[in-house]
């Protein structure tokens, strides 16, 4: 065994399904053919959370998934199967508000003069004077007066003073706490403490702070000190008029500003993730905040706990490329320590990336690849009909009276991000670049307002989540994304603004800061640069992925993270090519079907996949569902747009089997759809939205989906039968993307569950607990697929190529990990059809070969009939080929499509060292 991974499965980690609960699977897993546990964050997060990237204590194993100890267990359990851990870490944020964070706490209590105050990427001298010196903390439910007034703000004492805002904790200030105590003489004596603490800065003040809190507890514990407490808490209790206005007074000189939440869109002053309060950004560049962050990770590894990690979102960092090489040099120092008895090797290390179009991962990142989001879209668009683009094309825009083009839908959604989520951070950068303005005399007259406009342009014309220069300039790379955004920044512009683009492009990448003299100025171009970068990746990810995703509906199955809608199909060439430049730079990158973050599950997009080959058919069930359906829609809604989305939704996430008799059934899944419509429609930002639901909206689209699935109705069964005609090819579709994710170049990666069929939604959909105990009997029956095809609805026959599929990839281990990659080509009539390439490495040659665009083809069952394939073949070179999912054989030579795919739509073939390979 190695430490880097055959085959992992994701596992998300949370208070329901904790570390201990992974430990029985572990049998399971290991007769799957899985190497390695994915493991959702482990450290310890917010109290409650569902998914782990709130962490709030680098040091400790999250409690609520049973600790370190738990760990310790699952880990044993692991490597008694010659398995393994890779861990899931967030360097670029942490969880905030709240009273779990000390880190955080701190920075609130002693401001800049905390130990952490340059952990956070806080800007202590925004352009807003009332927060020179402070932070916006926009925690509040309500606006600030109202909160006061409501007596929501109450002073409390706990070891220190702070006010509690519910579940919030803000400590006041070492000063300010000296001058409350020094009002009774019995705190006289402690208050000289905190005042001691508030003049000293660093772990100094954090000493005398610690001992001035510890007199105030002891003090506490007698009667005096009690009554003490109660007259101060009197004083400013907001329950009168005299309190209330001590309690605000009290605020006011506190090292931050209390605010309702909507104000941070406009004022907030440090970095936060994508725009979420709850989630600050850290500068892990700043080696105390990187060696903190990263301790009890590296300590892990270096006990062999963990064989490598996952970085969660490397586009937020201030310079990706030098984090990751230091992580790995950090990993392989730490390494050497790792005990005899766990794998040794390099640690295994990818990224959570979202790559553009023609974008590729740098390879001196040093990184073995991405998380698989673009494995994801490709092997997706390869299943998908280039000929139905039109028609479908043409049937959106005439149904829903949306623009046809996915630009027409993403450039106003970044415009309207821009404008509403992240205007903070844009007037932020913004305001950066007019300090570096008033520096250069050809510039110092462009006001702030000029280059806020064109910075927005820019950044709505961006084509990928960010660019990578830094203190030595742009990569070829960064020069091209730069010309694409110069240039359409360039076009919708007015003309007096265009020069104004030229100086922001050298600032922002073109002029390297190292070519200043090193100094403020030197420092106000790197800031610069870094801010700008921070801000194009959360703009693209909240305009695209979190908007546009929802409003653009030609085909759902396109819109997925990590794919652009905008193209529709992948053709079978451009996926071999995609597969050699993976083997050639990342063979050992993550392959990825179905994710935590994945907008609809892997089989989802396989049944909405056949649409694009029967855009015909669609149209005819969809204009006469939107005919019968006229009666029942509301004034308020649903849109034609929220109407055909919803449709797709309904046919490609029917359960197989369900019925229009089964009451039940239909209800639990009519909660399902209508979560999703709900977050649909307020992701979309058009008829409602997260900030300010339109309730009546919404309920009209509840109702609208509750009388859709109303047996009394006519359009149920029709609905239920177009779900029907999508099972046979929506099957031969997930099984092929299943055999190509285990065998194409890379690490196939199984999201928890998708074993079997997968057709949820977005989250919290794609996170319901799974069934693994139906799942292990499953496959401790040992069915052959082939005869698991007969009974296909249950989806054992997918599990059961996977567990082949890995079985072959366990034997040949240095095959799969660095051998060849061969496309084939069928010849005949339904040469299209097929899907084909060999692995080859020592003699050793495996064969993958898929039906595709099955659907003009196959009727009921999920396998092509023999007439179906004419005359096609397939030539297989060498000598006897094993079928490695049936244990059949084939003798080299043309091979009819009709034999290779007589049992199952896919086909699997080995051919021993002792013939040679293509």
């Amino acid at each position: 065994m190695t430490t880097t991974p055959r085959a992992t499965v994701r596992l998300q980690f949370f208070a329901e399904f904790t570390l201990d609960d992974a430990v029985p699977l572990v049998p399971y897993f290991a007769r799957l053919g899985i190497s390695h546990i994915y493991a959702s964050p482990v450290l310890k997060a917010r109290p409650g959370s569902t998914h782990g990237y709130d962490i709030v204590d680098h040091d400790e194993i999250n409690p609520e998934l049973g600790g370190a100890a738990a760990l310790h267990r699952l880990v044993t359990a692991l490597r008694a199967h010659g398995m393994g851990l890779i861990a899931d870490i967030v360097p670029n944020h942490m969880g905030v508000g709240g009273a779990d964070n000390a880190w955080w706490l701190d920075v609130l209590e002693c401001g800049r003069a905390s130990r952490y105050a340059d952990f956070f990427d806080i800007d202590w001298d925004p352009p807003d004077p009332d927060l020179h010196g402070k932070l916006l903390a926009p925690f509040l439910g309500v606006p600030y007066g109202e909160a006061l007034a409501n007596q929501e703000l109450v002073l409390k004492c706990d070891g220190g003073l702070f006010v509690e805002y519910f579940e919030h904790r803000f400590p006041l200030s070492p000063r300010s706490a000296a001058a409350l105590l020094h009002t009774q003489p019995v705190f006289r004596g402690i208050s000289h403490g905190f005042l001691r603490a508030a003049k000293l800065a660093g772990e100094a003040g954090a000493r005398a702070l610690s001992e001035a809190k510890s007199r105030l507890t002891e003090a506490l514990d007698t009667a005096a000190g009690a009554a003490g407490l109660a007259a101060i808490l009197a004083r400013f209790s907001a329950a009168t008029p005299p309190g209330r206005e001590r309690l605000h007074r009290l605020l006011q000189r506190q090292n931050y500003r209390l605010a309702f939440w909507r104000a941070a869109a406009d004022e907030i002053n440090w970095r936060r993730f994508f725009d979420i309060n709850t989630l600050a950004g850290l500068r892990v560049e700043h080696p105390p905040v990187f060696d903190a962050t990263h301790r009890l990770i590296l300590k892990l590894y270096a006990e062999g706990l963990i064989d490598g990690v996952r970085i969660d979102h490397i586009d937020g960092l201030a310079n990706p490329r030098l984090y990751c090489r230091k992580l790995r040099r950090a990993m392989e120092t730490a390494g050497s320590a790792r005990p005899a008895t766990v794998p040794h090797g390099a640690p295994y290390i990818v990224v959570e990336k979202i790559l553009g179009p023609r974008e590729t991962l740098p390879v001196d990142w040093h990184t073995d690849g991405t998380t698989g989001y673009d494995f994801m879209d490709q092997v997706s668009a390869v299943l998908h009909d280039p000929e139905g683009e039109a028609a479908l094309t043409a049937l959106w825009t005439r149904l829903s009276g949306r623009a046809g083009a996915f630009t027409a839908e993403e450039m106003p959604a970044r415009r309207q991000i821009l404008r509403e989520n992240l205007a903070s951070e844009l007037y932020a950068t913004a305001s950066a670049l007019h300090r570096i303005a008033r520096r250069d005399l050809a510039a110092r007259d462009y006001t702030l307002t000029a280059i806020r406009r064109a910075l927005a342009e820019i950044l709505v014309h961006f084509p990928v989540y960010r660019i990578y220069a830094g203190e030595t300039g742009p990569s070829r790379a960064d020069t091209q994304v730069m010309d694409r955004a110069w240039a359409g920044a360039h076009r919708r512009l007015r003309a007096a603004d265009r020069k104004l683009l030229d100086h922001l492009r050298l600032w922002l990448a073109d002029e390297p800061p190292f070519r200043l003299p090193a100094g403020p100025a030197r420092a106000a171009r790197r800031r610069a640069m870094v801010r700008f970068q921070q801000l194009s990746a959360p703009t693209a990810a909240k305009s695209v992925e979190d908007t546009a995703f929802y409003r653009f509906g030609r085909l759902l199955s396109r819109n997925e993270v990590g794919s652009d809608p905008g193209v529709f199909a992948l053709s079978p060439a451009a996926f071999h090519a995609a597969c050699l430049a993976r083997q050639s730079s990342y063979p050992r990158a993550l392959l990825a079907t179905a994710t935590h973050d994945h907008k609809r599950g892997e089989d989802t997009r396989a049944r909405l996949a056949v649409l694009s080959e029967i855009p015909d058919e669609w149209e005819t069930a969809l204009t006469r569902w939107m005919r019968l359906n006229a009666a029942i829609r509301l004034e308020e809604g649903p849109a034609p747009a929220d109407e055909i989305m919803l449709y797709q939704t309904l046919v490609a996430t029917w359960p197989p089997g369900l019925g229009a008799e089964n009451s039940s059934g239909l209800r639990e899944f009519a909660e399902r759809v209508a979560a999703w419509q709900v977050k649909s429609l307020r992701e979309a930002k058009l008829h409602s939205e997260w900030a300010s639901p339109d309730a009546a909206y919404e309920a009209a689209c509840r109702v609208f989906l509750d009388a859709t699935l109303d047996p009394s109705r006519p359009v149920l069964p029709g609905i239920v039968a177009f779900a029907a005609r999508l099972n046979a090819p929506g099957a031969i579709n997930g099984l092929a993307q299943t055999l190509l994710r285990l065998t194409a170049p890379g690490v196939p990666d199984l999201y928890q569950g998708a074993e079997l069929w997968d057709q949820s939604l977005v989250d919290p959909d794609n996170r319901r607990p799974v069934d693994f105990t139906r799942r292990a009997a499953m496959l401790a029956a040992n069915t052959p697929p082939a005869a698991a095809l007969a009974e296909w609805r249950s989806g054992a026959v997918k599990q059961a190529i996977i567990a082949r599929a890995l079985a072959l990839r366990a034997s040949l281990p240095d095959l799969f990990a660095h051998g060849g990659y061969t496309k084939l080509e069928a010849r005949g009539s339904a040469a299209g059809h097929i899907l084909a390439f060999a692995r080859h490495a020592r003699g050793h040659c495996v064969i993958t070969a898929v039906t595709r665009l099955s659907a003009r083809l196959v009727q009921d069952a999920p396998l092509v009939p023999p007439q179906g394939w004419g005359d096609t073949v397939l030539t297989l070179p060498g000598g006897e080929w094993v079928d490695a999912l049936n244990g059949g054989a084939f003798t080299a030579g043309d091979i009819p499509a009709a034999a290779l795919f007589a049992s199952l739509p896919v086909c699997l073939l080995h051919m021993p060292a002792d013939m040679s390979a293509p």
